[in-house]
């Protein structure tokens, strides 16, 4: 009669090293996202691209792939995807003037069209690649999930770009005031290409991640993807103002983020409610960000 209660407990141990597995997966891929995208927003920029973009690294690491380029190549080719869509929009918002919020959505619907086009709306999976996988299944030391020692990393990479380099400085003084950024001598046109190419780079780190852990890249998968890295940044403490945002605050929000969806999912709340409640965090996240402002 006692083995039963330790089965159960047994169990139970298990489903919660389960629950927590998924949250520091999740929250990697977002996590990765947002800190690119946490470089745009200082700079009062935005990138409603994200989503289709993550798609898009997956799908040129499947082209890649087809053609038999060798895995190393492969991988590199997700992550340059990503960084020439960050490019792309940095020159319709520098070269073109064309506001960050049109820009990007129409990135976001382009690119989406180009995945489905490229793929004729059907997953490339890595059959000849079983090794891939291991990029984000994988653990270090078997201890640490690989996309979690990514997320660790890129942190604290960008931790010292925004704390320790002239370019962290530019970045925030663009965003405080852009007029007086320029009239102080800052080249405010080459910071904004660094942040979207860079925001480009990070979101094809995280597409790479993802393609991994599905095994395949796939056209439609990141829809809402740049709410939720969005979301993450405003939680986190970044003003879409500009000017105000750390790296710590992001993940933070990234793991508020993935909490919230993992227990969204265990509750069994369908996919559509799930949504509409992503919807609400957004929109609670921007509305505590103006009350942030107001307040100063």
């Amino acid at each position: 009669m006692k083995a039963c209660p330790q089965h159960s407990t047994g169990k139970e141990g298990v489903t919660i090293s389960l629950n927590i597995m998924t949250i520091a997966l999740q929250t990697a891929v977002i996590g990765i996202m947002a800190i690119g995208v946490t470089f745009v927003i200082i700079t009062a920029g935005i990138d409603l691209s994200l989503g289709s973009v993550v798609a898009f690294s997956g799908v040129a690491v499947g082209i890649a792939a087809g053609f038999g380029m060798p895995l190393p190549v492969c991988i590199l080719a997700g992550v340059l995807a990503g960084g020439l869509c960050g490019y792309v929009n940095a020159f319709l918002v520098t070269k073109m003037t064309i506001p960050p919020f049109i820009a990007t959505l129409g990135l976001m619907m382009s690119v989406r069209g180009i995945n489905m086009v490229m793929t004729d709306g059907r997953a490339i999976y890595f059959s000849d690649y079983p090794q891939f996988k291991l990029l984000a299944q994988g653990r270090l030391f078997d201890v640490l999930p690989y996309p979690v020692f990514y997320l660790v990393i890129v942190a604290l990479i960008a931790m010292w770009i925004l704390k320790k380099t002239v370019m962290g400085r530019y970045i925030y003084a663009v965003g405080s005031n852009e007029t007086a950024a320029h009239l102080s001598g800052i080249k405010v046109q080459r910071v904004k290409i660094f942040v979207y190419a860079l925001c480009g780079l990070l979101t094809g780190v995280a597409g790479v991640i993802l393609a991994s852990r599905l095994n395949s890249g796939q056209p439609t998968v990141g829809v809402g993807y740049e709410l939720e890295a969005i979301a993450a940044v405003v939680i986190g403490g970044t003003s879409l103002m500009g000017g105000v945002g750390t790296i710590g605050g992001t993940i933070i929000g990234a793991f508020i983020m993935s909490v919230l969806k993992n227990g969204l999912n265990l509750m069994g709340v369908s996919q559509f409610w799930q949504m509409v409640a992503m919807g609400v965090v957004v929109v609670a996240a921007v509305y505590l960000d103006t009350l942030r402002k107001r307040m100063r």
